[in-house]
Parts: structure tokens; C-alpha cells; sequence
């Protein structure tokens, strides 16, 4: 998909951060946006933005992990604005701790948001636009630990190599519909992930989470550098896109020496996004 000008792109997470400057960024370049966040005021705040630069928004509150909300959601935005052309799957949470130190309550938040929010959102959305006939996209939030599982990120990591497998597995699947998929992996960008994520053990003692937080800001590679490569990725249909220069060598070099990528994930490391 070449051009998205007149295109209706659907992004879930778009309250702030990386789902926000994607919003932005398919505005300008000329689609109309629909977003979608848990927090109405978020939403909002991300659809003036749009309208300020004189682009096309409308928004709507739901939680990913609530499959029937999604499905409503899904026949109103057909409803009121057409079928899909590009769905961003992009709300997610995250989390940090050893595994002895994770609780079965946090696996099955994380997995709710992070991997069945990814499958509700297509199992919604995809429908219609198989049904159309004239292809698509679906872009899909995964991460650097997608392929490197840090030691201290059992639970955000199973998450995500999920959301690399199903990316991976529907996009073989859409093809015939030409409709294509991707994952995007960011790697360490300065969002407000941090202050949400839920941290368990050592990275839930007192100073870490701040810690963490100014690693990040220290890193200052933003979320309006990630919506571009989104942008980017969408045009040139990739079915897998790291972001930031760690996410790019890490991803190459688990190809190249699978065992030193696994010495250093048993080390001490920030938590990755």
C-alpha cells in the first residue's frame, strides 16, 4: 500500500505514545483516522491533534481484552466511517520481574492486553476487509523482546514472541487476501510505558521503576521515530521491522549466534519495549 491518501486506519493504544504519533502520522499523510484507547481523554486529546494539523479523527473508548466490545466496536466503525484499510494493533502493557516473582494474575493481564488484544483486534476487524476483496494491512505491536527474553521479562516477553508467531502466522495466512502483516519491534523508546508497567520481585523495589524511567528518557528515541518506520513498513509491506539501532542488531544477531544472545539476556538489563 503505496498511497493512504482517502485510506481509513483503525489503531488501538492511540491515547498516547506510539499509538498516538502513528495516529498523527497516517493523518498526514492524508488517511482518516480512527482511534481507539481505554481512556476517553486520551483519545480525545490525540483526535485534536489530528484536527489541529488539519487531518480527519473520530474516536471511540474500548478494552482490547473484551472480545465482544471489540466485535461491537468493530461493526460501528463500518457502520460510520467504511471497512478498514489498515488496522494497528498497538494497546499493550508491560512488565518486569523474575519469573519466581511473577504472579499467575500478571501473566494473565499481560497475556489479555498484550497478545489476546493483538487477536481480538483482528478477529474483529479482518472479516470485513477479507470480505471486501481489496487487500490491506495489519500491523502488529511486538517488540525488540521478541527475540531477546531478557531474565527479569519472562511474562512481557512470552507476550511478545506470541505476538511475533501469530504476526508471522497471519501473514502467510492473509496473503492470498492480499492483505499483508507485520510486526513491528521497537526496541528501547521513550514512552510512559514504564510508569504502567507492572513489576514484580527486585524491579518492584523501591527507586527501580524510576530508574528504568530516566534510562529511558536518557535513550530519547521517541515514539514519532517508531509511527514513521510504521508508516514505512506499511508502504513496503514488511512482514517483520525493528525500530531503533539495538532492535536492529539484536535481531540479526539472533540469527547470527543464538547462544551470545542468550548469555546476555541472563544479564541485568533496563526493561525493553
Amino acid at each position: 500500500m503505496k498511497d493512504f491518501s482517502g485510506k481509513l486506519v483503525f489503531i488501538t493504544g492511540a491515547g498516547s505514545g506510539i499509538g498516538r504519533e502513528t495516529a498523527l502520522a497516517f493523518a498526514k499523510a492524508g488517511a482518516r483516522v480512527v482511534v481507539a484507547d481505554l481512556r476517553e481523554e486520551g483519545a480525545a486529546e490525540t483526535c485534536r491533534q489530528i484536527a489541529s494539523a488539519g487531518g480527519r479523527a473520530a474516536h471511540y473508548t474500548v478494552d482490547v481484552t473484551d472480545a465482544a466490545a471489540m466485535a461491537a466496536l468493530a461493526s460501528r466503525v463500518e457502520r460510520e466511517h467504511g471497512v478498514v484499510d489498515v488496522l494497528v494493533n498497538n494497546a499493550g502493557i508491560g512488565a518486569a520481574g523474575r519469573f519466581l516473582d511473577t504472579t499467575l494474575e500478571t501473566w494473565r493481564k499481560v497475556m489479555d492486553i498484550n497478545l489476546m488484544g493483538v487477536v481480538h483486534g483482528c478477529h474483529a476487524f479482518l472479516p470485513a476487509m477479507v470480505a471486501r476483496g481489496q487487500g490491506g494491512h495489519v500491523v502488529n505491536l511486538a517488540s525488540l523482546a521478541a527475540y531477546v527474553a531478557a531474565a527479569d521479562m519472562p511474562v512481557y516477553a512470552a507476550s511478545k514472541y506470541a505476538v511475533l508467531g501469530f504476526s508471522e502466522s497471519l501473514r502467510a495466512d492473509m496473503a492470498r487476501h492480499r492483505i499483508g502483516v507485520t510486526a513491528i519491534c521497537p526496541g528501547v523508546i521513550n514512552t510512559n510505558i514504564i510508569k504502567g508497567t507492572i513489576m514484580e520481585g527486585d524491579m518492584g523495589k523501591a527507586g527501580v521503576r524510576d530508574k528504568v524511567d530516566a534510562f529511558y528518557e536518557k535513550r530519547n528515541y521517541t515514539p514519532a521515530q517508531v509511527a514513521a518506520a510504521i508508516v514505512d513498513a506499511v508502504r513496503r509491506n514488511q512482514g517483520v521491522r525493528p525500530v531503533s539501532p539495538e532492535s536492529w542488531a539484536m535481531y540479526y544477531l539472533k540469527r547470527l549466534s543464538p547462544a551470545l544472545v542468550t548469555k546476555l539476556a541472563g544479564s541485568e538489563a533496563p526493561f525493553l519495549k
